[in-house]
């Protein structure tokens, strides 16, 4: 299908969505993949992971006007070799993401609500929200959870960080789109706000955040 979905924000980052439909070949063939990244491609075994680094080369294309060179910091944080623009990227089996702007700090997450997230309430919540559950809703508030605390850690860039303990996301309750809040908590203890936005579409939620 190609892109899915685009959209320019208020604070003027846009996010960015492709729903992968092609082939491996057609994905190539879209993307006019840089020889060295086309490399390293290759080298992954899995075909469905080929295919969503393919697909985020794709959507890049789309986005862009002038060929992006991606690459990767040494944490994994991704970044443009050409470009002044800040971006982060996310991915499932079906859908690729990606959110840009051209100064501000931001992350972004995707989920498949089919998945079981069970293990990110003991790994990644705190008692506090725990508490805040709906036994009717539980895995899709889970995995509105996850991706607002993995949106947040990508955003902070930062090693080793305690999702349950150092991420903390207030009660919400989940809506086809919406906004949440949440606080980083560095190991200093100084404390940072931020708001979220989210939507789910297609057995999908995505969830980012800016500055």
């Amino acid at each position: 299908m190609g892109l899915y979905l685009r959209k320019t924000l208020d604070n003027k980052a846009e996010v960015s969505v492709w729903q992968i439909t092609e082939t491996e070949q057609e994905l190539i063939d879209l993307g006019s993949v840089p020889t060295d990244e086309m490399e390293e491609i290759s080298l992954i075994r899995s075909e469905a992971q080929r295919k969503q680094k393919l697909a985020v080369r794709a959507l890049l294309n789309e986005v862009f006007e002038d060929k992006m060179y991606l690459n990767h910091h040494d944490n994994g944080k991704p970044y443009l070799e050409n470009c002044i623009t800040n971006i982060s990227i996310t991915h499932t089996d079906k859908y690729v993401a990606i959110i840009t702007h051209d100064e501000d700090d931001l992350g972004i997450d995707i989920e498949s609500l089919d998945r079981d997230f069970s293990a990110v309430e003991k790994k990644a919540l705190s008692e506090d929200e725990i508490e805040d559950l709906d036994d009717d809703r539980r895995n899709e508030q889970l995995a509105i959870y996850w991706c607002a605390k993995e949106a947040i850690f990508k955003r902070m860039s930062q090693n080793k960080v305690d999702f349950s303990e150092q991420i903390e996301v207030a009660k919400f309750n989940p809506k086809g789109e919406g906004e949440l809040e949440a606080t980083f908590i560095h190991k200093d203890g100084y404390e940072e706000d931020f708001e979220l936005e989210y939507i789910t579409f297609d057995r999908h939620v995505l969830v980012w955040v800016v500055g």
